[in-house]
């Protein structure tokens, strides 16, 4: 079986998601990069809209299939190649962690995309902090609600002793928390778990810091 071709970018959060997952599963991807910021974004390439029309990463070509979106991604290698699982086997437990996982990808994480950032200084005249205080507001109203979801009710990790779609959803959103300047202090339980994920080779080598095309 012929590797997936994955397109990533090293620091976008959606992609380090789908990495974490690869990893976990043990699978080897054919790497391609697409740069956010060169030349104007190499995602609007018309090479690349072809193979995901909103011109966002990732997007993996797999099995004959072309895939976008990042947990429609982790889904599909999760039905593929089921073990280690990437959700629960029990209908409850998947619906906690789909929970958190959209909690991240729909609710925080497009409010600090860089499209999004991007606008807000081009149509609105936003400056450097004025984005940052933007993204700090969103993450950190986000983090405080999966702390207080998470708090005296997660194992090792968001979900049980086992990592799921969740923590890997969560760790990438943890990290560009950092980035903007958030006091992610103030959330015990979610540092807690994202500690033990980064104790996982798995995780730690899907590091923003650690890909081919890091800067």
């Amino acid at each position: 079986m012929a590797a997936p071709v994955f397109y990533s970018y090293f620091r976008s959060s959606a992609a380090w998601r789908v990495r974490i997952a690869l990893n976990l599963k043990g699978l080897r991807a054919d790497y391609r990069y697409v740069h956010l910021n060169r030349g104007g974004g190499e995602q609007f390439k018309p090479e690349y809209r072809a193979l995901q029309p909103q011109a966002l990463v990732p997007a993996m070509r797999m099995d004959n299939l072309d895939l976008g979106q990042s947990l429609a991604i982790i889904e599909y290698l999760d039905e593929r190649h089921p073990e280690p699982p990437l959700l629960p086997g029990d209908a409850a437990g998947r619906a906690r962690v789909r929970q958190i996982a959209l909690a991240i990808a729909c609710d925080i994480h497009p409010l600090n995309n860089l499209r999004v950032l991007k606008h807000l200084a081009g149509r609105f005249g936003a400056s450097e902090e004025d984005k940052a205080e933007w993204a700090r507001h969103w993450i950190t109203l986000g983090l405080s609600a999966l702390e207080e979801q998470l708090a005296g009710n997660s194992g090792r990790f968001c979900v049980g002793n086992s990592p799921t779609m969740a923590d890997c959803c969560l760790v990438p959103q943890w990290f560009s928390a950092q980035r903007f300047g958030v006091d992610v202090a103030a959330f015990p339980t979610l540092g807690r778990i994202v500690g033990h994920c980064q104790a996982l080779p798995a995780f730690a080598e899907a590091h923003a810091t650690r890909q081919a095309d890091a800067e």
